[in-house]
This record gives structure tokens, sequence and C-alpha cells, in this order.
């Protein structure tokens, strides 16, 4: 199913425009003028000869032009009806962002909408979703206000969600935390288009460099195995499955009409095909933050360079206790270019401690000397910017070190204010920033994780 009239769209038809503030159609509109789309807007309405500037249609039907998306903001005993004039339109695809389906036992309804779909060949996401969103294309079918959910820079990142509500949260704790997104799907009760057809498209996406899934249920176990066998070897995914126990899967039922199914099963298929699997959305999205970075680790030993004592000691328990990664041992050349280089009170050691009135220059000397260790795969750097010595030119240090580096390297830095101010520097630069030593070492442990299951996928 070709999914690029969605995403891509030269056109955008909005069937149940509105010219009521904070009303679906409205908002969607909004939108799509706030992120400045440059295809044409049609909005559609009955009722308004004119909406935001723009003409207004009866129906679909009364358009000329061939339309690549059409978003279906109307009650749904309606949409029927509206997806049966998207047909004879020949729309190519649809987002049904209205709710009222098999979600609440409506079964007969969406199964009328999904025939309706298949019968035209209309590729149908929802209903009952949040629908999609390019940031390349500037097409964005949410109905929830900019004001409201900041929308994420444009990257590499492309995030599935079966939830909207998970999605728009996920979406804007990303744009906060300032890594890229290139695409956002939201599917809801998947009535035609499901999972498999998302990812299948995401998997051939050149503009998709990671895919991050939040999921409660699939559809088509035989086929989702298929894709899953293939697409890791392409591109990492992380996961994160809902509906895990009884009372999570009764809730994705009444959620999205979703069958759950036997997670144990499921969990299963993630691990032999090599999907780093979440257990909560905060792992969700410090996964995706390594995994964006878009370094992959050589092996698993780690180097900890830190200007504080205690969270060092801590990170390194860390590595210590995880079940692939191990601390560096430094080559002596860099045992002695560290001795010379650092004042007396620095212990050369793993981690290493540069003291509390550590600055940008100390930090430079040790990130270019452990950068080049040929012992040393991976490089966590814990920034205390509550020290004298911590300021903007540490910041600066790590987002040039991150252009340069060839092997993995993430910060740990806890604080209020100003420590989330340059926490935010060092994401917008690239620099994946963690706030305790547990995330960060799972994400790098799930980092490697997947590299060590490329390295045997290409022997096969």
């Amino acid at each position: 199913m070709d999914l690029t009239p969605m995403m891509k769209p030269m056109n955008v038809a909005i069937i149940g425009a509105s010219r009521s503030p904070g009303k679906v159609g409205n908002v969607i509109m909004q939108n799509y003028i706030a992120a400045g789309y440059e295809g044409k807007l049609y909005p559609v309405n009955p009722n308004a000869d004119e909406i935001l500037g723009r003409k207004s249609y009866r129906t679909v039907l009364e358009i000329k032009d061939t339309i690549d998306l059409a978003v279906i903001a109307v009650p749904a005993p309606i949409v029927p009806l509206v997806l049966e004039q998207c047909g004879k339109a020949k729309v190519k695809s649809v987002v049904v962002v209205s709710g009222g389906f098999a979600e609440v036992g409506e079964v007969k309804l969406q199964d009328r909408i999904t025939e309706i779909a298949k019968k035209y060949r209309i590729a149908m996401v929802g209903p009952n979703c949040l629908g999609v969103m390019d940031t390349r294309a500037k097409s964005d079918t949410m109905f929830l206000p900019m004001k409201k959910i900041s929308r994420p820079k444009v990257g590499s990142v492309s995030f599935v969600s079966q939830s909207g509500a998970v999605g728009s949260t996920v979406l804007d704790v990303i744009a906060g935390e300032g890594f890229g997104l290139s695409k956002f799907i939201s599917y809801g009760n998947a009535a035609y288009v499901d999972e498999v057809d998302i990812l299948e498209y995401l998997m051939n996406d050149d503009e998709t460099k990671v895919i991050v899934l939040y999921i409660e249920g699939i559809k088509r176990g035989k086929e989702f195995v298929e894709l899953a066998r293939k697409l890791t070897k392409k591109k990492p995914v992380v996961v994160l499955k809902a509906g895990r126990t009884s009372a999570g899967v009764n809730a994705a039922h009444s959620h999205t009409a979703s069958l759950a199914g036997n997670y144990a099963v499921q969990e299963a298929i993630f691990r032999q095909f090599g999907f780093a699997i979440a257990n909560d959305l905060s792992e969700l999205l410090y996964y995706a933050k390594i995994f964006a970075s878009e370094v992959k680790p050589s092996g698993n030993r780690v180097a900890v360079i830190t200007n504080g004592g205690g969270a060092g000691v801590i990170t390194a328990d860390e590595i210590a206790s995880s079940r692939y990664l191990k601390m560096a041992d430094y080559a002596e050349g860099t045992k002695k270019a560290l001795k010379k280089v650092m004042p007396g009170l620095v212990n050369i050691a793993n981690p290493l401690d540069l003291a509390g009135d550590a600055d940008a220059n100390r930090y430079r000397q040790a990130l270019d000397l452990i950068g080049a260790d040929r012992n040393t795969d991976m490089l966590v750097v814990i920034i205390l910017y509550q020290t004298p010595g911590a300021d903007p030119s540490v910041t600066r240090e790590m987002v040039q070190k991150k252009i340069t580096l060839s092997k993995p390297l993430l910060v740990i830095s806890v604080g209020t204010e100003y420590t989330e101010k340059q926490a935010k520097l060092l994401e917008e630069g690239g620099v994946p920033v963690y706030d305790s030593p547990i995330a960060a070492i799972d994400s790098l442990e799930a980092l490697f994780e997947y590299a060590e299951f490329k390295s045997r996928s290409s022997t096969r």
C-alpha cells in the first residue's frame, strides 16, 4: 500500500473544516497554515463559502483537482457517505480522525467504512486517530493546537503510535528534548491501514533512520513476523507494547478495539528480530535518543569521564551490573598521555574524575585522548553544571566532539534551570542527554544489543 500521497500530499482536502475556533476542523486548518504547508488546501463544508481565507466546497466532488489526502473530521454516522464521495472523486488517501466506531462497539459502522476504502482502493488511516505528520512536507493532520503541543524539528526518527494520546505526549517531549522527527503516524483503530503497512512504508523511507513504535495489538501476525525479519536488518526499531496483562488487554480493546494478543509470544518475536523493547514511555524516549545519534558501537567497553566522583562511581556500578557492557581499560599509551596533561589531583583511572574545578579545556583533553583510545568503544560524560568550571564552553566542547567522534557519546547531567538550559543546547547539537546513570546505561546497552544483532544478521 503506497502511503506517499498521504505523507507527502501535493494537496489536502479537510472535510469538516470549520469557521469556529476550537472546532476540530478549524484546528486542523490552522495547523496546516501555521506549519507553512506549500500545497493546495481545500476546506470542505456545505454550510460555508469561505474558511480562513480559502474557498470552501460543499463536497469533495466539487474540487477539480485529484486529491492526494483527505482529512475527515465529521461525526461518525456521516463518515461512510463522505468516504463514498472520496472514492468517487478518486481521492488517493484519507485520514479519519473521527471517533465513535469499533472502540465504542460500533463494529458494523467501522466494517462499512473499511469496505468502502477497499472498494475504491483508498489508503485509509484510522478511524479514531490523530493521523499523520511529515516534518519535511509540512503536512500535519493533528487536531491539537500548536500552542498546546510543540512540533519537533526535522530529523531522522519516525514515530508510529496506535494511541493518539500517547503519540501527542511523546511528540511534545521530543520537541522539548531537541532531537528531530521525520514522520509521525497515529493509526487508531487500524480499520484498513495497519502497523504492517506503516512499518513497510517506513522501512523503505530514506528519510527515516530510526522507527519508534507504540503498539496495542497486531492484526496480521504472520505478515508482521515476515516484515520484522527484514525491517530490523535495515534500521533499528524501538517498541513499547501495551496490553501485556489481562487488564491491559481489556483497556486496549476499549481504547482502539485492538486485539492485544499473547504478549509473551510478541515479546519473543521482538527479541528474535532485534527490536529494542521499552517498558514505559521514558525508556521509549531514552532509546530513541541514543539511536537517533546514528553512531554504532564497535564493542562493549565504556569509558566514564566526570567532574563529580560520586556520580562516576554510581555510573560504574550500573555498567558493571549491565548484561553486556563493561568498563574500559585504557591502553598504556592513553594512560601516559592523560598523566602528562591532567593536574596531579586527577587519578588516571576509569571513571576519570576530572575534579570539581574541571573546565572546557580539561574536558577537551580527556575527550581527545580517551576518544582515540583503542580499548574504548563508548563514552559516558558526566557534567555537573553546578561546579564553577562547568559553563557553556563545556557544552560547546561536547557538541564539537560529537561531530568529530566516531564512537557513541552521551552526557549525564542532573539539575534544574541552568542545567536544563545547557542540556537543551546539547540535545540540539546532537548529544543525547540523560538525567540518570540508569537511563544512560540502559540506552547504551540497547544500542550495543542492536549492533550485535546487526552483526549476527550480516553473517547469516
